[in-house]
């Protein structure tokens, strides 16, 4: 129907004719331009597909309503186009009954879409195209795997039991036979003859949004998201998100911990450092200090020679000063000693006269007179009785 309705088209297009005018050649002469020319039907048709214009009276010569006032108006032909409109709108009508058994609807088969359908709108109706058209996809794919799973067993079935070996390896040479024989071994799974559809625009958003998740919390690195974009698999990329994961949380850890064992050894350094300018400070605290108790051993010393000297000097003026006392010490002595005994020999003097007179008076009968003297015990010049007192 959809072939008949074109042929119906063509067969219409083919016996369309265009559009033309009507001119009324009498509505033409009652037109004067005023310059002297004439206004012939070729020019004013030449003027009318020009500029569109046209020239017209509304009354005659004899001042009449013309009735030929529009010399020139289009022709419709419409009968055509009618007929194309019935079979366009036939067509789209068989081409719609074509998708909805097909399920091959407008956003699967790439036409242009409604401008006024939203974006969710486009994707339910791929997604139910795809639903409608999956057993056609699945059949392909089994079809390909199961071929391609027979062709390995062919392969091993040819080198192992067939009797056109020779001729098998004269088609792909030796080397690629000495190669194919390393199969004999494998089974067929160890082939892993699998087909998988690439991931659509719906799945590489979700995989583009983990990947910005990733980015932002510093997940992974911008050389880690390049890397599973290139990845086709949308399950292998997953697993690459989550592996570079892994592995960029055990580089932070071991870049945590390298970081702490700087940390710890900078401190060690710098408490090192610390104690050893600790140490010099406290054996430059000592040595000044030494310096000072040796600059004051050294005064004291110093000090004490002073002093030593002083006393020295001291000690001999007091010799000498002791000696000059001691001088007159003993010519005081030798004074004393020498009053004494001249005291002596005048008391003697005296006990001699007195025991005379004694005699003399005992001699006479008179009286013994008291010799001793009263209030007259100190001798002149204030010297005291004591000092003849034995020592």
């Amino acid at each position: 129907m959809v072939q008949l309705t074109h042929l119906k088209m063509q067969q219409v297009l083919a016996k369309m004719m265009p559009d033309g005018v009507y001119m009324d050649a009498d509505g033409l002469a009652e037109i004067d331009l005023g310059n002297g020319t004439n206004y012939n039907p070729q020019e004013a048709l030449n003027m009318f597909f020009q500029t569109g214009s046209v020239i017209g009276r509304s009354f005659t010569q004899e001042g009449d309503m013309n009735p030929g006032k529009v010399p020139i108006q289009p022709l419709q032909t419409g009968a055509g186009g009618q007929k194309l409109q019935t079979l366009i709108q036939t067509y789209n009508y068989y081409l719609q009954m074509i998708r909805d058994v097909t399920g091959l609807n407008e956003a699967r088969d790439g036409s242009t879409p409604d401008s006024r359908a939203l974006v969710g709108v486009q994707k339910l109706a791929a997604a139910n195209s795809n639903t409608a058209t999956r057993h056609i996809l699945d059949a392909g794919l089994f079809l390909t795997a199961d071929t391609a799973e027979g062709l390995s067993l062919r392969i091993s079935d040819i080198l192992e039991y067939s009797p056109s070996r020779e001729a098998f390896i004269q088609k792909i040479g030796g080397f690629n036979v000495a190669t194919l024989d390393e199969l004999k071994e494998l089974h067929l799974y160890d082939f892993g003859i699998m087909l998988e559809l690439s991931p659509d625009d719906e799945q590489k958003g979700m995989l583009e949004n983990n990947i910005q998740t990733a980015l932002s919390a510093g997940l992974i690195d911008l050389e880690d998201a390049i890397d599973i974009r290139e990845v086709k698999n949308l399950k292998l990329a997953n697993q690459l998100l989550k592996l570079r994961r892994k592995k960029k949380l055990e580089r932070d850890q071991q870049m945590q911990q390298e970081n702490i064992q700087a940390q710890a050894q900078a401190n060690a350094q710098s408490q090192q450092v610390a104690a050893q300018a600790e140490v010099q400070k406290d054996q430059a605290l000592f040595q000044t200090k030494a310096q000072l108790e040796q600059m004051k051993a050294q005064i004291d010393q110093q000090k004490m020679q002073q002093e030593v000297e002083l006393k020295k000097e001291l000690m001999a003026l007091e010799f000498q000063y002791n000696m000059q006392l001691k001088g007159i010490e003993v010519d005081g002595q030798k004074q004393k000693e020498s009053n004494k005994e001249d005291r002596k020999d005048e008391r003697t003097k005296m006990q001699a006269s007195q025991q005379s007179e004694l005699i003399d008076q005992r001699k006479n009968d008179s009286p013994p007179k008291n010799f001793e003297s009263s209030g007259n015990d100190i001798l002149g010049g204030g010297f005291g009785l004591g000092t003849f007192e034995p020592r």
